[in-house]
């Protein structure tokens, strides 16, 4: 999802912050120089490292900034407005599908970004990126609870679906990057579907 909300951060902070998300988002954590960042946000070094030791920790900073954005938009999304739990479910997965497809290069998901960048490179920000995933398969979850309960959803196991269907859309992401196409994308969409109305 694109990052839209602004979270608690003092407003400099928060501008580098936004910044840099912008940059990584199309180019990637290792090939976005400090020196990038600070002409971009058209801030001194100083102010830089006045907010973060390092480009690692503004790394980690970036990844916890995205997810606090993400629930609040996660939040936003799943308001029932009369809907059942599989509809309100269904907005997010096809939100992730127009967002992920090789149109929309700047809104690409932080997560299928850096998890296989920074997983070796980094330790505190690939458990920043686990923490954050953890989160939204957890508020999955709890929508697919929901659409048991209302009967909207036939699955019977909301917390091993949450989980089975992140990883499946993490990895069409993937592939729709490899493929330049949006194929793996639909084929998870089908899946889903299916699993989620499956007796």
């Amino acid at each position: 999802m694109k990052k839209i909300a602004q979270s608690k951060q003092t407003p400099a902070k928060q501008h580098i912050l936004d910044v840099g998300y912008q940059l990584i988002a199309a180019k990637g954590f290792t090939s976005v120089g400090l020196a990038e960042i600070l002409k971009t946000a058209a801030v001194p070094k100083g102010s830089f490292y006045h907010y973060f030791k390092s480009k690692e920790q503004f790394g980690e900073a970036l990844i916890a900034d995205y997810f606090e954005n993400y629930q609040q938009q996660l939040e936003t999304l799943f308001i029932a407005n009369g809907d059942n739990g599989y509809q309100r479910l269904m907005r997010y997965w096809h939100g992730w599908l127009s967002t992920q497809s090789d149109i929309c290069n700047m809104q690409k998901c932080l997560v299928v970004k850096l998890s296989a960048e920074v997983a070796d490179l980094s330790e505190p920000m690939r458990l920043a990126l686990l923490t954050g995933a953890k989160q939204i398969i957890a508020k999955l979850a709890d929508i697919i609870e929901q659409g048991i309960n209302d009967k909207s959803i036939t699955t019977q196991s909301a917390s091993n679906t949450a989980q089975m269907l992140y990883h499946l859309w993490l990895g069409a992401s993937l592939m729709s990057k490899l493929q330049q196409n949006d194929d793996a994308l639909q084929k998870a969409l089908q899946t889903t579907e299916q699993q989620l109305l499956k007796n």
